[in-house]
């Protein structure tokens, strides 16, 4: 890129990251903090603003780079990660919203475990939760690393693992000093920019192709290589029968991920009720859905106006296909208009990447603070408060997912999302599901449920070709690939359903038929809830 892309763009992020540690600073001076407040922000947002929240927590670097990227790559397959993403809201909105609005405090063991032995069922969706989370953050560590990388014209290794560091260390901070206060805020301002980035793109390449969605779509198969097969399914996954069970694991993992991520389940909590949690999520599905629906046409605007050849010879999964768009648009390589679009939605980019891991990483530190150190601390040794040990969970989760981020750079943010889908799937769902609806859940069955979808999820990425045994692999020069499948959706989540199942049946452990009448009541009318 040339340096006035650079200069604009760097001055863009500064703004933003100046702005967003403004909102940071002005937060941690007017808290109390309890951990209420760190946890829920003192539940007082109001329907409207969690709404944009929620949207701003979920429209990550996978939606707006990994997304559109995938697009350029395969065509029609590519748009699998828009429809799942968007159909996966309506799981969340007719199952667990309400209800978990209702049963917990501030994270999802608060409503598995209302009825279970506290000890073991926090420890395992602690961990769960924190193993979703890092996996999670590693796909927007990645997408700033390629922004950055294609910021400074692709040539600088040193450059995109710096932005790595950089990444993880204001994550840091905005948890440790600002808690769900600020971080809600950031995805607020972060939500509407990305709006705003998305509407312009998208009217941009509509009115350069005249409104003719016809002549857009010839135009990008005709650019990418693949001619008519671009517009039609099996590009990615068509090859053989390996290749379709993979795009129903993928698609399975996508849909039912959701409603099992920690960050987005711990949004429920900000807001003084039910009532108002399931308004939000109104107000985010409207958000979402028009998001998701102007990622497909920024994805075939890429692939016809930049050519799916020029995308991955910046960027071999994909990952840059936006900003390239945006540069394109603006008039090309050496236009005021080009530099100005192009910076802008770097900067977009950028802040988009910011506000998620904000918003992970106090999930999962709450996991951490809450569940883990909760209940694995003994009685008599010198106790810390759950807010302190959360700030320091945070630091501890920031410095994983860097390590990792660094190891993933070369695989598409979307793809890494589909990975952290299908384990909260696998894990949490489960155990989540069981325990709102099933009266005879056991202690044994919420453990079991949690780690035999979790297990089998995390192996049978290991032994995948993800890992290894392909050129695309995180390690290309090895072959321990025992799994076909890239996404282990499709055998891992039954298994935690059937383990879920198995161990509530298996179980000499008599239900709590008082307890469980006491969470359908608080779930179903919100008596009692926090």
């Amino acid at each position: 890129m040339r340096g006035d892309h650079q200069t604009l763009a760097l001055l863009l992020f500064c703004a933003f990251i100046a702005v967003t540690l403004f909102i940071t600073t002005w937060v941690s001076r007017n808290r109390q903090g309890s951990a209420e407040e760190f946890y829920a922000g003192g539940r007082l947002f109001s329907p409207m603003e969690n709404g944009f929240a929620i949207a701003g927590d979920y429209m990550s670097a996978a939606s707006f780079l990994g997304i559109s990227g995938l697009i350029v790559l395969f065509g029609y397959d590519g748009m699998l990660y828009s429809v799942g993403f968007l159909v996966a809201w309506l799981v969340v909105l007719l199952l667990v919203a309400e209800l978990v609005r209702n049963c917990g405090r501030f994270t999802l063991a608060d409503v598995v475990a209302a009825r279970m032995a506290e000890r073991p069922v926090r420890t395992a969706l602690g961990t769960s939760s924190v193993t979703v989370s890092v996996l999670y953050l590693v796909a927007q560590m990645v997408g700033a690393g390629s922004l950055v990388a294609l910021l400074l014209g692709g040539t600088s290794d040193a450059a995109r693992s710096w932005t790595v560091v950089g990444v993880g260390a204001l994550m840091v901070v905005y948890v440790s000093f600002g808690g769900m206060r600020a971080t809600t805020w950031i995805q607020i301002v972060k939500a509407v920019l990305l709006m705003g980035g998305a509407v312009a793109l998208t009217v941009l390449v509509l009115v350069h192709f005249r409104g003719d969605v016809n002549s857009l779509l010839n135009t990008a198969a005709e650019r990418s290589g693949h001619g008519k097969d671009f517009l039609a399914p099996g590009l990615r996954y068509g090859g053989d029968w390996t290749a379709r069970f993979d795009f129903i694991s993928l698609g399975i993992a996508l849909v039912l991920g959701t409603a099992g991520l920690p960050h987005i389940l711990s949004r429920f909590y900000t807001v003084p009720t039910a009532r108002a949690a399931r308004r939000s999520v109104v107000w985010s599905i409207g958000l979402i859905g028009s998001f998701y629906l102007m990622t497909i046409v920024l994805g075939f605007g890429a692939a016809a106006l930049v050519g799916s050849a020029d995308v991955r010879a910046s960027n071999a999964a994909g990952n840059t296909a936006v900003p390239l768009l945006a540069l394109n648009l603006g008039g090309g390589e050496g236009s005021t208009g080009g530099t100005v679009l192009f910076a802008v939605v770097a900067a977009i980019a950028f802040a988009t990447i910011l506000a998620v891991v904000a918003g992970i990483t106090l999930a999962s530190s709450a996991s951490v603070a809450h569940d883990l150190y909760a209940s694995l601390r003994r009685p008599g040794r010198k106790q810390y408060g759950e807010v302190a040990v959360a700030r320091v969970a945070a630091a501890g989760i920031g410095a994983v997912a860097i390590a990792l981020g660094l190891l993933a750079q070369n695989l598409n943010v979307a793809f890494l999302v589909g990975l952290a889908f299908a384990v909260a799937a696998s894990a949490n769902l489960p155990a989540l599901l069981y325990s709102l609806f099933w009266r005879n859940f056991t202690t044994r069955g919420a453990v079991w449920a949690v780690y035999g979808g979790l297990l089998p999820a995390v192996v049978l990425v290991l032994v995948s070709p993800v890992v290894s045994g392909s050129p695309a692999s995180l390690f290309p020069g090895v072959d321990f690939q025992l799994f076909p499948l890239e996404n282990p959706g499709l055998v891992s989540i039954p298994l935690g359903f059937l383990a879920g199942w198995l161990g509530t049946v298996t179980s000499r452990e008599k239900p709590d038929e008082a307890k469980h009448a006491e969470s359908e009541v608080r779930a179903l009318t919100g008596a009692g809830a926090a």
